[in-house]
């Protein structure tokens, strides 16, 4: 199989292990509690939504023990590494947080890096993290352009595996030529596809007014369409697909060309004869016989997805600029996106892709595009999808990403359209108040330090929640059930015993747990600690700051990890 190299690929290739575990901070005052009884989740007061702000290489690490094996759907809309200078993300990946990155990361050969070779050293440990978000059954979208689709062709082979490429989609992204264009005008893009396993099954797609025309006649039956009844066989190759039928209205016999035999064995023929599902024609005579295709009768309703997807199906980028402009009309930094995604591109991702109650994530969140669609979706099908999205910029991640996907789930006043970066009026001719599509979301920041202070300790401003989520992962590589928004304190009613998981019970002594901060009586295992922990007859796993149980310990089942250096990534 073809393999990719890079300079600078060894120093990242296993980066994902030493970018450092960060807490996520809530920020109740740029969330979104969900309006009472609005059904788009369970889950605490923000229907299941999150926002984050920072770094995703950082966020992703720090949402990976909540949210491991629990997404379906990843889409990600990352730099397109064009050279482009002019707008919000670099696109020639040459920004001072990458450069500053490389050089920390891949050390001096970062500096002679051509921009390809940063944007490879950038996307690697991202995607390599964002497989483990996915669920077995789960998949990919990767929204990219001719710049990078062949080496990142090569680069998801390698990280998701060859065997589990789904497509490539081609997405119209424009309607209109660019004639004043040098070579030959661009009009697409392309979406790749991955599935985290065979186990992903794709859906189908909702029927549109055009197919649903197709079914143009009607019976006492109900709405039906006619189909080809011969298929491209000759009678040499089907000879038993060759014989003569009657028409029953005129009692003439007829025979299919030979060029092309009737699609249906004699046996079969006699059935739909009998069940009513051959026509005639209008009028009965026909020459040819058709097939009936009930509407009523169909057992899979829906269209089968394509990889050709023209703007009429999925939207372009002059409606996509159009479409935020008109949300976020008096935000003047909206006219640094030059090229946002429709929010029916994504819907269309989400219907292929996703079921009722399933995550959604995405990593390089921008105009919040994602959300968008996770909550125009939800309106439409009464779904209870939930989203996670990352930005990495502090005031595009409050104006524009928070900012937009408020506006949708609550209302807004769609003013008309003023040329950037003249803000629309607060009122006046062409606005028109926009209903809310329902929802909410928690926001939050990364914690300014790691997990672990500068001596390789715990910070002591964590919680026993907090870290217990970094426990769970650290110890089944999956996350820990937990009932709403991410703690902001030891709210929650809390337990050493944080779980049973393949036979094995998971405990976490720390931060006064049992009520006795002494470090005796609190954070370490000791027979007396042990005897007042919540039982479990099998094999346990218990995390604490040291270990004074002795034989004792392994006499009990238990395997000791030492807190700490067991959670160090």
């Amino acid at each position: 199989m073809p393999t990719l190299n890079w300079i600078g690929k060894a120093a990242v290739v296993k980066h994902h292990r030493e970018v450092p575990f960060r807490l996520l901070e809530p920020v109740p005052e740029l969330s979104l509690p969900s309006p009472s009884g609005s059904g788009v989740g369970d889950e605490g007061d923000y229907g299941g939504n999150l926002i984050v702000q920072g770094d995703n290489l950082h966020a992703l690490k720090a949402l990976l023990p909540r949210y491991a094996g629990q997404v379906k759907c990843i889409y990600i809309d990352p730099p397109y590494n064009t050279g482009n200078e002019g707008w919000v993300y670099n696109d020639n990946v040459n920004s001072p947080e990458i450069r500053k990155w490389l050089g920390e990361v891949v050390g001096k050969e970062g500096e002679t890096l051509d921009r390809h070779d940063r944007w490879l050293c950038m996307m690697y440990p991202r995607l390599v993290l964002l497989k483990q978000f996915l669920r077995e059954d789960g998949a990919i979208f990767v929204s990219i352009d001719d710049n990078e689709v062949a080496t990142l062709r090569l680069l998801m082979d390698e990280i998701f595996e060859a065997r589990n490429f789904v497509g490539t989609i081609i997405w119209q992204k424009k309607y209109a030529v660019s004639n004043d264009h040098k070579t030959i005008a661009p009009m697409h893009d392309f979406v790749l596809v991955y599935q985290r396993s065979p186990s992903w099954q794709r859906n189908l797609l909702p029927r549109g007014e055009e197919k649903d025309s197709q079914y143009k006649h009607e019976d006492d039956r109900g709405q039906f369409r006619n189909s080809d009844y011969t298929c491209a066989k000759t009678a040499e190759e089907r000879p038993n697909l060759y014989y003569p039928v009657t028409n029953p209205n005129t009692g003439e016999e007829i025979w299919p060309k030979r060029t092309r035999v009737w699609a249906y064995s004699q046996e079969e023929h006699q059935r739909h004869v009998a069940e009513g599902l051959i026509y005639w024609g209008k009028d009965g005579k026909g020459k040819v016989p058709a097939y009936k295709r009930y509407k009523h009768l169909l057992r899979n309703d829906g269209v089968v997805p394509q990889t050709l997807w023209p703007h009429e199906f999925a939207g372009h980028t002059d409606g996509s600029r159009k479409e935020l402009r008109e949300v976020l009309h008096d935000i003047p930094s909206v006219s640094d996106f030059a090229t946002p995604k429709p929010s029916l591109l994504i819907q269309r991702i989400l219907q292929i892709a996703t079921d009722a109650d399933s995550l959604v994530l995405d990593s390089f969140a921008g105009s919040g595009t994602t959300g968008h669609a996770v909550l125009k979706q939800n309106a439409e099908d009464g779904g209870q999808r939930r989203f996670i999205l990352v930005e990495m910029d502090e005031n595009i991640a409050r104006t524009v990403t928070a900012e937009r996907v408020k506006r949708v789930a609550t209302g807004y006043t769609k003013g008309a359209l003023i040329p950037d970066p003249a803000p629309a009026p607060a009122s006046g001719r062409g606005e028109k108040i926009v209903e809310g599509l329902g929802g909410g979301f928690q926001f939050c920041r990364l914690s300014a330090e790691p997990l672990f202070d500068a001596d390789g300790q715990i910070r002591s401003d964590v919680t026993f929640a907090q870290l217990a989520e970094f426990v769970w992962f650290a110890e089944t590589g999956t996350a820990r059930p937990h009932p709403g928004p991410l703690p902001a304190g030891e709210g929650e009613k809390l337990s050493p015993l944080l779980g049973v998981h393949e036979g094995r019970a998971i405990y976490l002594l720390y931060n006064g747990i049992l009520k006795d901060r002494s470090v005796a009586g609190g954070n370490v295992l000791t027979g007396p600690v042990f005897d007042v922990l919540p039982r479990f007859a099998g094999p346990k796993v218990i995390y604490a700051a040291a270990n004074r149980m002795g034989g004792r310990a392994a006499r009990e089942g238990i395997t000791f990890k030492q807190t700490p250096y067991a959670l160090e990534p």
